[in-house]
């Protein structure tokens, strides 16, 4: 037997292609894909082009609503332009979504691996710290980290990732377990290749579809968690912007000026649901099972 023989057939032409039009059939996720393609280029590109700075302060201009003058979404109750200032909470928000994410997700990954392909015990002893850490509410335990550390936007993005390694745990350590008595797997354990080989190079590049829907789903949590905790003041402190503390400023408005709180929380609402409708859309498109497009 060849050590050929051992890897898992690549995916054909032809699945990857049905993938990508299941996807592109998806009409939400494609929607999704729009959105928060536009919400990116916007945050990453609009406050240079924007006429004032996100903390420039003008007390003679407070209050302003939206489309006055060059403030085109208003000002908040220090003069300061809310355009700017969403662009770059949207900076902030979208990049401690994303490295939480990724964070999480390597985490997870890491977890699930080992615990998928180990024995008995060791499975039993992963599973239960994952239980452990899936026992305690996710909102306490993150208000707990981040009252106990420095609310700095990485330590920000450390403490969602250490609260959303979970779920992504289990779902890789049920394909590791459906995967290990495969055929490609068994060869592999013949002809001597190392336990990490496998479970690195042979079993979890067959794990990488749920894997990057988790990890889409993963993203829209974790910019909702930032936003919940921001906005309860635990999270990103002013001045440095984000969508939560945003909202946490707008609260006592929302009768005077209640653009303070709906713009932020459009912004989220958007980035939240375009996650959401892309991941659904890679999960329909990545299930095998399904023959529609």
């Amino acid at each position: 037997m060849s050590t050929a023989s051992t890897l898992p057939a690549p995916a054909p032409r032809w699945w990857k292609s049905r993938v990508v039009r299941r996807f592109l059939g998806h009409r939400l996720a494609l929607l999704g894909l729009v959105m928060i393609s536009l919400l990116t280029l916007a945050c990453a590109f609009g406050p240079y082009f924007l006429p004032y700075d996100s903390l420039q302060i003008d007390l003679r201009g407070r209050f302003l609503p939206p489309f006055s003058g060059d403030h085109y979404l208003g000002t908040d109750p220090l003069g300061r332009d809310i355009a700017a200032r969403l662009l770059m909470a949207g900076r902030i928000s979208l990049l401690v979504g994303f490295f939480a994410m990724l964070l999480a997700t390597i985490l997870g990954t890491l977890v699930g691996v080992i615990a998928g392909y180990g024995g008995r015990t060791v499975n039993a002893v992963l599973m239960r710290l994952v239980d452990g850490f899936l026992s305690f509410p996710t909102i306490f335990l993150l208000l707990a980290l981040a009252v106990a550390l420095k609310p700095s936007p990485i330590m920000i993005t450390v403490i969602i990732a250490l609260t959303g390694w979970m779920e992504v745990a289990r779902i890789v350590e049920a394909e590791v377990r459906s995967l290990k008595e495969r055929e490609f797997v068994l060869a592999g354990r013949m002809l001597g290749l190392s336990r990490a080989h496998i479970m690195f190079r042979e079993i979890l590049p067959n794990c990488m579809g749920p894997i990057i829907v988790a990890a889409t789903l993963t993203v829209a949590r974790a910019i909702l968690l930032e936003a919940y905790i921001s906005f309860l003041g635990f999270g990103i402190q002013p001045p440095l912007p984000s969508w939560g503390n945003m909202l946490n400023g707008a609260q006592q408005y929302l009768g005077s000026a209640p653009w303070l709180a709906i713009i932020p929380g459009l912004a989220i609402t958007i980035a939240v649901t375009s996650f959401n409708f892309i991941g659904d859309g890679l999960r329909d498109a990545l299930d095998v099972r399904s023959d529609s497009f």
